[in-house]
């Protein structure tokens, strides 16, 4: 992917989260004007509020928020009232690139209400006026225990056995740094991590590593999110780019 653009003013919508935090922070250290954008700064995109003020100058938007819940009608409601809000805003600061941060497999997920959510989002997007990058990425690490936590009865996690492709918060955080400063796809990009891993089998290692004593089973009729899986909807089903850390690795840390 080849730089065109260097020192740019670059907006994180959500730059107050996991991912927006650590992006904000890697974007000024590497010489571009990274800025937080979030409700708690006045920045608001599901009513517009601040947005006008925030995206002047703004060469990029990298989009990376999440809804208050995972609930189908607020996520869909989220992401259709924001992006449209966003977009809006976008066109009239000359936004040059609008990136968004999706889901492997959204599309593959559609009893899963979060997942029509993100595609709808999506759609939006490639809709819309402002050129773009759709980056799709498999679960991060860092939202294993999350997995973990819903799936627990007791001292017992029932997981479905699916396989995973999951991959370090730090490596999409490069990932989208490296899409901001080249030109827009127009199109979407999958990111995953290095490895192949059943989930059941990802959320043993994890526990084993923070000493925690639940036992872990693989449940084909376990859901996720309310959904059911199959080894497909998790990973990327062609070409895609791919994280460095390993899952060991990760654990050492």
């Amino acid at each position: 992917m080849e730089s065109v653009q260097t020192d740019m003013r670059i907006v994180v919508i959500g730059g107050g989260g996991l991912i927006g935090s650590k992006l904000v922070k890697q974007l000024n250290q590497q010489g571009h004007q990274g800025v937080p954008a979030s409700p708690t700064l006045g920045i608001d995109t599901l009513t517009g509020v601040g947005l006008a003020e925030a995206l002047k100058n703004t060469q990029v938007v990298i989009d990376v928020t999440n809804p208050p819940s995972f609930e189908a009608v607020v996520a869909m409601q989220f992401f259709e009232t924001s992006t449209r809000n966003l977009l809006s805003a976008e066109a009239q600061a000359h936004v040059q690139h609008h990136i968004i941060l999706s889901v492997v497999g959204a599309d593959r997920m559609s009893d899963i209400g979060y997942m029509r959510a993100k595609v709808a989002q999506e759609q939006i997007v490639q809709l819309g006026q402002i050129p773009y990058t759709l980056v799709r990425a498999t679960q991060f690490y860092e939202f294993i225990q999350t997995i973990t936590d819903l799936g627990t009865k007791g001292t017992t996690a029932r997981l479905p056995p699916a396989l995973m492709q999951p991959i370090a918060a730090d490596d999409v955080v490069a990932f989208l740094i490296e899409v901001a400063e080249g030109a827009p796809y127009n199109g979407s990009v999958d990111l995953a991590g290095p490895e192949r891993i059943r989930m059941d089998e990802v959320a043993r290692r994890y526990l084993h590593s923070k000493q925690d004593s639940r036992e872990v089973v693989a449940d084909n009729q376990a859901r996720y999110f309310g959904g059911r899986l199959n080894d497909q909807s998790l990973v990327p089903a062609g070409f895609h780019h791919t994280g460095a850390t390993r899952f060991k690795d990760w654990l050492k840390r």
